[in-house]
C-alpha cells in the first residue's frame, strides 16, 4: 500500500522504522561476515565440507536480510542507502511530491529534498505538518 507521510504521520512511525532499519543493517554485517568465513574457507582448506554448509548459511542470511528490507519498505520508508543510514518518506510540499529525509542516528523527521535530489540537498523543514500532504 502507498500513502503520503505528513511529518507527523513520519515520526510517529520512525521508531518503528528505527527498530527494523537495525535489523536490516544487522542482517547485512551478518552476510559481510559469512561472506568472509566462506573466502577463507577456500583460501585455507579449499575443502568443499567446509565450503558448502558455509555457503547454505549465507544463502539463508541473504534471504533474512532481504526479508528485513522488505519489512522496513511496507512501513512506507524508502532505503536510500543502507550504508550511509538514509531512508525517505514520500510526501507532498504544496502539491509537489518530495522526501521526507531521515538519516540513522537522528531522532525526528527535521529535512526534505526534492524527488530528483538526495541527502547533499536536503533542506530543514521550515513549514507546520499540515501544509505537507
Amino acid at each position: 500500500m502507498f500513502a503520503y507521510f505528513t511529518v507527523g504521520q513520519a515520526n510517529q512511525v520512525l521508531a518503528d522504522v528505527i527498530k527494523k532499519f537495525e535489523a536490516v543493517l544487522h542482517n547485512k554485517k551478518t552476510v559481510s561476515k559469512i561472506e568472509q568465513q566462506l573466502q577463507a574457507a577456500m583460501s585455507a582448506s579449499g575443502r568443499f565440507e567446509e565450503y558448502v554448509p558455509l555457503k547454505q548459511k549465507l544463502n539463508a542470511t541473504v534471504v533474512r536480510f532481504y526479508h528485513s528490507v522488505d519489512e522496513l519498505e511496507r512501513t512506507g520508508a524508502v532505503i536510500k542507502n543502507i550504508d550511509e543510514g538514509l531512508l525517505d518518506f514520500p510526501s507532498l510540499r504544496f502539491g509537489q511530491e518530495v522526501w521526507l529525509c531521515w538519516k540513522y542516528g537522528e531522532t525526528e523527521i527535521k529535512f526534505w529534498h526534492e524527488k530528483d535530489s538526495g541527502f547533499a540537498d536536503r533542506k530543514p523543514l521550515q513549514i507546520n505538518d499540515e501544509d505537507l500532504v
